[in-house]
């Protein structure tokens, strides 16, 4: 069902206006803007629903590169990112302060404010996003109904639950959100310049931890328009004296667990307020319902350090907004056979598997003391340095062998 009218269209102008649309995006975050822009680019009637008209500066994401900017080309947002992000093209990786490797490839870094910000802007219409509070949900196999804090309500067809973790509305539905880790990781992010105000002398870096028992993965240093930024993943008890020296002396603290640092980054400071996040993994249950499909966070959460979170919400986004949704729509119901069929894709189960699978190996490859996991971390490093050394030896035969492997 598509429409060349305005997305929301208020049809009470009463004191409990109603407005009427084919899909309400709850969430304005990345997954919900995201989505809410394919929708409306495509013709639907779409209104997303946020508490804020200005993100605010929150740590959640803040670089992509690889796969996910295939993913990022294909929905129609790459132009739009390179607007308001940095671009780097290498990152040199150190442990215990010898070069590992170097990476090659595009990648960009920015504050996730300025990456919803542009997923905002490509909504064709800005009064699609509607200030205000969804206060509840009722759904059916016709036509869902919300509830706002102001007083005014949305009917949709389809509501795409995209608030994250907040499970509020999901848990007045009956959904409900299994842990399947408690505290797995913590990430912690600031930015940093030397004191004498030079550049680094490298575009971005990648430093892994060299103990088990610091429980450090990495620390990932790469450029967005402000600055250089830092991004240190753990594998940690939060409540560990640790997070508080990182938070109150960040600089010392960062050299103490990474000695290797010191030589790469010089007499540096910390220039604005250190930001973390503690990160349970967890999965939704009782989800399939008529009327109403949860993205991204809403459905399930990743671990930072694994790096598959922006894949995971470009699947859901992309097989939601441009196969299953629009297809929805040309039929009468929105009942739990439909919805079913998302949840189903093969695509969005196989990235959501990933997730999972590269954050309990990233757990175990960082913390594991065992003697297997021992040998397997050697050889992981081992294996990357080798293979950077023959390719500095002759240039471009790693490029060559990867091509020979996908013909």
């Amino acid at each position: 069902m598509m429409t060349d009218g305005a997305v929301t269209e208020p049809i009470d102008e009463g004191e409990t206006a109603t407005i009427v649309s084919d899909i309400a995006v709850v969430g304005g975050g990345l997954a919900g803007s995201l989505a809410a822009a394919v929708l409306a680019r495509a013709g639907h009637r779409v209104a997303l629903v946020d508490k804020r008209a200005i993100y605010p500066d929150e740590f959640r994401v803040e670089k992509i590169g690889g796969h996910q900017l295939e993913l990022f080309r294909k929905l129609g947002f790459l132009n739009a990112l390179e607007d308001v992000a940095c671009r780097y093209d290498q990152v040199l990786n150190i442990r215990e302060g010898k070069v590992v490797d170097v990476s090659v490839g595009q990648a960009y870094g920015f504050p996730y404010a300025d990456l919803v910000a542009m997923a905002r802007r490509q909504i064709p219409d800005p009064s699609h996003l509607i200030v205000d509070e969804v206060t509840a949900i009722s759904n059916s196999d016709d036509v869902q109904h919300l509830e706002l804090a102001s007083g005014r309500r949305v009917t949709a067809r389809l509501v795409v639950l995209a608030t994250g973790m907040a499970g509020v509305l999901g848990y007045k539905l009956g959904i409900r959100r299994r842990v399947l880790a408690e505290r797995h990781s913590v990430s912690f992010g600031f930015t940093i310049a030397r004191r004498d105000g030079t550049p680094f002398d490298f575009e971005a870096l990648t430093c892994y931890g060299e103990r088990t028992a610091d429980g450090i993965d990495y620390l990932s240093l790469f450029p967005v328009r402000t600055g250089t930024r830092a991004n240190l993943f753990m594998f940690r008890d939060p409540t560990d004296p640790i997070m508080r020296e990182l938070r109150r002396e960040p600089e010392a603290t960062v050299l103490r667990l990474l000695p290797g640092l010191q030589d790469y980054l010089g007499d540096f400071r910390v220039t604005d307020r250190v930001q973390n996040w503690v990160m349970d993994l967890t999965v939704v249950e009782g989800h399939l319902q008529s009327g109403v499909v949860l993205i991204g966070d809403a459905f399930q959460t990743n671990c930072p350090a694994a790096g598959t979170g922006v894949a995971r919400l470009l699947v859901d986004v992309d097989r939601l907004c441009t196969e299953y949704a629009p297809r929805w729509l040309m039929t009468a119901g929105m009942g739990r056979e439909k919805i079913s069929q998302f949840y189903s894709d093969r695509d969005k189960i196989a990235a959501d598997q990933q997730s999972l699978k590269m954050a309990r190996f990233r757990q175990a490859l960082t913390s594991r003391n065992d003697i297997g996991w021992d040998v397997r971390r050697r050889l992981h490093f081992l294996r990357r340095s080798l293979t950077h050394r023959v390719d500095q030896m002759h240039p471009g035969w790693l490029g060559r062998v990867r091509g020979a492997l996908r013909a």
